[in-house]
């Protein structure tokens, strides 16, 4: 095995950018293939909590992440018809203090422009729709739709739920539909909050339904919310589909006069199906690997499906830099030993969306350091 071997990331999403970057810091030869003709600023919202911005303090970009986002003081919990509040968790000051790093919310579009900008010249690649991946024993050759052929000594599948990677590993099979759909929406901020001012972060519950809001610019000029709602069946043909504001009115029907506000202020909002898979069996073969929602796709209840993603990318990292490469095996499952655990972990909890309903200590979540995480030894898959 050459002493830097190719790496090459199938998608630039937030796992696999942050992977990229990780990897090209520690002067791996690394590049990323997107399938997308571009960036744009999407409509949707992202917690950063001290789990994932001590990630972000290594790639550099911690400091305009703290000036871009929103800093709440606290995570609320309140009951959806009454306003009372269910839970208070600290954030802020606190969570500095006690974690080591911020927590944060921003805008989902500003947090991948920053990771995406701080990769080196040349390493990402637009117009690259994987085809066909074929793992030939001593490389991996990749194939696009463009017509164009590459070459990697290993390829990280970082390209989400419906990975083509993940397909070539384990076969064809749909995720699942979970009966959930996520409504989302991303609008200035109303001038009438309601009877509350708005909290800074907060979930509203109530029955089988919630809606998760907060502010995601440290001008706090544009608001973002979220929703769980049941809806028995979904097309599995369509990513998302639009919603109306009659629709949210009817859903949220009886609520607290500060969620009616939010969905009066409400310019466009859509909808997404919540999908999930069991947990793989493997996580890799041959020369193949997977992160994030390749592997392990959940529900967002926990706000903490993107930070499993590039807390994959960075132990993956971590491992290359522990074995070196002549190994490759012993890495990947190096790897896969030291993630499974807590991606599953928080799969569950995000799938029964109980986090931070009531009181309790989210340490075990946000105290995690993936640099400084004792690593445990891993098991042959």
């Amino acid at each position: 095995m050459k002493n830097n071997p190719r790496i090459a990331f199938i998608g630039a999403g937030l796992g696999g950018t942050a992977g990229a970057g990780l990897m090209a810091k520690a002067g791996f030869n690394v590049k990323v293939y997107e399938q997308a003709p571009a960036f744009a600023r999407m409509g949707a919202g992202i917690h950063l909590g001290p789990n994932v911005m001590k990630v972000m303090r290594k790639l550099g970009i911690e400091d305009e992440l703290n000036r871009t986002g929103a800093h709440p003081d606290y995570w609320y919990s309140r009951d959806g018809i009454t306003g009372d509040v269910m839970a208070q968790i600290p954030l802020g000051d606190y969570a500095v203090s006690h974690y080591g790093a911020s927590y944060l919310t921003v805008h989902r579009g500003d947090f991948h422009k920053l990771m995406t900008d701080a990769l080196p010249d040349g390493v990402l690649e637009f117009n690259k729709k994987l085809s066909e991946i074929e793992d030939r024993g001593d490389k991996v050759v990749m194939k696009f739709t463009d017509g164009t052929v590459e070459e990697a000594d290993f390829v990280i599948g970082a390209d989400g739920i419906n990975s083509k990677v993940r397909e070539s590993l384990l076969g064809e099979e749909l995720p699942i539909y979970t009966g959930y759909v996520a409504h989302r929406a991303v609008f200035p901020t109303p001038v009438d909050s309601g009877a509350l001012p708005f909290d800074m972060c907060c979930k509203w519950w109530d029955g089988d339904r919630h809606m998760m809001v907060y502010f995601v610019t440290s001008k706090k000029d544009e608001i973002y919310y979220v929703t769980g709602v049941p809806v028995e069946s979904w097309d599995m043909n369509k990513s998302w589909e639009p919603c109306t504001k009659d629709e949210m009115r009817e859903t949220f029907k009886g609520w607290h006069s500060s969620v009616q506000a939010l969905i009066e202020g409400t310019q466009e909002v859509t909808r997404w199906p919540l999908l999930e898979r069991d947990p793989l069996p493997v996580w890799s073969r041959g020369r193949l690997v997977l992160l994030g929602d390749a592997c392990h796709p959940m529900k967002p209840h926990m706000a903490q499906g993107a930070a499993m993603a590039i807390e994959d990318a960075a132990m993956l990292t971590r491992c290359f830099q522990e074995l070196g490469f002549t190994d490759h095996e012993a890495v990947f499952n190096l790897y896969k030993a030291n993630r499974a655990e807590r991606a599953s972990k928080v799969q569950l909890v995000s799938h029964n969306n109980t986090w931070l309903k009531t009181n309790e200590n989210p340490d075990w979540c946000f105290g995690y350091d993936v640099f400084e995480v004792p690593l445990v030894e891993s098991e042959k898959q």
